[in-house]
């Protein structure tokens, strides 16, 4: 339960783009730096105990978030996305943060090469089709949006800690 109420300045949506492109990143970037500041500086042990039902945890969801930022952008192959909610024990708070940020900048290395919406997301050596930059860029606001959401609500139930 929460032990104390500390609040953070709400950082406004982007005002970026004056492209599909340009705001579709942004949006997804803000919801990526969204998501890190909400699990960076939260306490241990309590980023990995589970206070809601499902067992989700703070430090879970950034995890489970590594994995989907490498599958969809790094073509990597995940056998089992329930296992991508459990961090390794060994791994602190910054250690997870900072293999996201990594994972995220060399997605977005991924996604400067990308000029065409439209055009399938780089994966080589694909076995099955792979959706279009567009779908990838939304599918991927979408995922991490809502883990986000999730995010806000187990830290406030951690710390007290409100706000982006």
């Amino acid at each position: 339960m929460a032990t104390s109420r500390r609040s953070r300045r709400d950082v406004p949506p982007p005002r970026a783009g004056n492209s599909e492109a340009a705001t579709l990143r942004a949006f997804l970037d803000y919801l990526r730096d969204s998501i890190a500041a909400k699990v960076e500086g939260a306490p241990e042990p309590q980023v990995r105990n589970t206070v809601v039902p499902s067992g989700t945890t703070l430090l879970g969801l950034i995890n489970h978030l590594i994995f989907v930022e490498r599958s969809m952008f790094l073509a990597e192959n995940v056998t089992d996305w329930k296992a991508t909610f459990q961090p390794s024990s060994e791994e602190g708070v910054d250690d997870v943060v900072r293999r996201y940020r990594e994972t995220v900048e060399r997605a977005n290395v991924v996604l400067d090469g990308c000029t065409d919406l439209a055009a399938p997301i780089p994966r080589p050596g694909a076995k099955r089709p792979t959706p279009s930059v567009r779908w990838a860029l939304v599918h991927m606001i979408e995922e991490t949006g809502r883990h986000a959401g999730h995010a806000d609500i187990l830290r406030e139930l951690i710390d007290g800690s409100t706000g982006r």
